[in-house]
């Protein structure tokens, strides 16, 4: 059977495919809307954050439909789902084309690969997996490799090989320090809500992927923030119910070297102002030398934090059994 360690064991071979694979053509474009959800539009973080460092613009869309401006200013949409019928997604496929917009996709299958079959739209057909969420390399990999080939983005495959090569020294068979960074993040969360804090740019993508792999993974309540953002409103959310907030909330805050340099001001002098308030469980920092290699050295060890968290409750990581019975009533209630 395949266990979600094993998964997230094979995330550097995910990014050294996507590093290796020929992108289809693609028509110059100035800016990418990426269309998705879950441990798909995951994709579409990771490449707004790429973009952005390298003066490229990626957005991100996570409902139905798609806003207003798409057709006005003639972004290029791409549309990612795993499966290939996930509905928003479909939804917003069906929005560009009524706009006159040609989509490109990333996907397994599905319907959303019918459709781009049939009428020839710029397609990656990732590799076929248990969980979306476990195949981030892949989906982010392939996205990125989509705006390379718009124009959006500088030349990905190097730093995809470095990701890989980092990822692959931090898991280190199972037995390296990132496994073993998560087991003490895993101790010292035991029996809290996970709150992760992260600067703007990668450390705040990283936090928002470690949010929803404890949830999906851990099967536990987790929240993120942002820094800056946070200063102006949460660090004071920690006074009314003080017991609460220090034995039941855990903060971990994801540090990265090229963050604004008050951002690392403000991220050190709010776990100071807050560590009486607040449970501090710990601090992470990105490794790496590429934007890319940085921010998944901080998603691995959140991805190996959620499954030790798992693990602790005695809970099997892989169902997410409560999203298959939603899509089911979804189903009856529209039938």
């Amino acid at each position: 059977m395949i266990k979600m360690r094993d998964l997230i064991a094979g995330l550097p071979d995910q990014l050294r495919w996507a590093a290796e694979l020929e992108p289809p053509e693609m028509p110059a474009a100035t800016e990418i809307l990426v269309a998705g959800m879950g441990g798909s539009g995951i994709a579409g973080d990771i490449a707004g954050v790429v973009a952005e460092a390298s003066g490229g613009r990626v957005g991100v869309h996570k409902s139905y439909g798609l806003p207003s401006w798409v057709g006005n200013a003639g972004a290029q949409v791409v549309a990612v789902s795993h499966s290939g019928n996930t509905e928003e997604t479909i939804s917003s496929v069906a929005t560009a084309l009524s706009a006159g917009l040609k989509p490109a996709v990333v996907t397994t299958g599905g319907r959303l690969g019918e459709m781009a079959a049939d009428r020839g739209w710029p397609t990656i057909t990732v590799p076929a997996g248990p969980q979306p969420r476990a195949a981030v390399g892949y989906l982010a990999g392939a996205a990125l490799r989509l705006a390379e080939a718009a124009g959006v983005v500088p030349a990905m495959s190097d730093d995809l090989l470095e990701a890989a090569s980092v990822l692959e020294m931090l898991i280190g068979g199972g037995e390296g320090p990132a496994v073993a960074l998560a087991e003490d993040l895993a101790d010292a969360l035991d029996g809290r809500v996970a709150v992760i804090y992260g600067g703007h740019g990668p450390a705040a993508v990283a936090a928002n992927r470690w949010k929803c792999q404890i949830n999906e993974n851990g099967k536990a309540p987790a929240y993120w923030s942002v820094l800056p953002e946070l200063d102006h409103n949460e660090i004071v959310g920690w006074d009314a119910y003080r017991s609460l907030a220090r034995d039941r909330i855990g903060i971990v805050t994801l540090c990265d070297r090229d963050a604004h340099p008050r951002v690392g001001l403000r991220a050190r002098l709010t776990t100071e102002l807050v560590g009486d308030r607040v449970g501090i469980a710990g601090e992470v920092e990105a490794q790496g030398e590429s934007l890319l290699a940085r921010l998944f050295s901080l998603i691995v060890i959140g991805d190996l934090l959620s499954v030790s968290i798992a693990e602790r409750a005695q809970i099997d990581p892989m169902p997410v059994d409560i999203i298959e019975a939603l899509k089911v009533r979804l189903v009856e209630e529209e039938a």
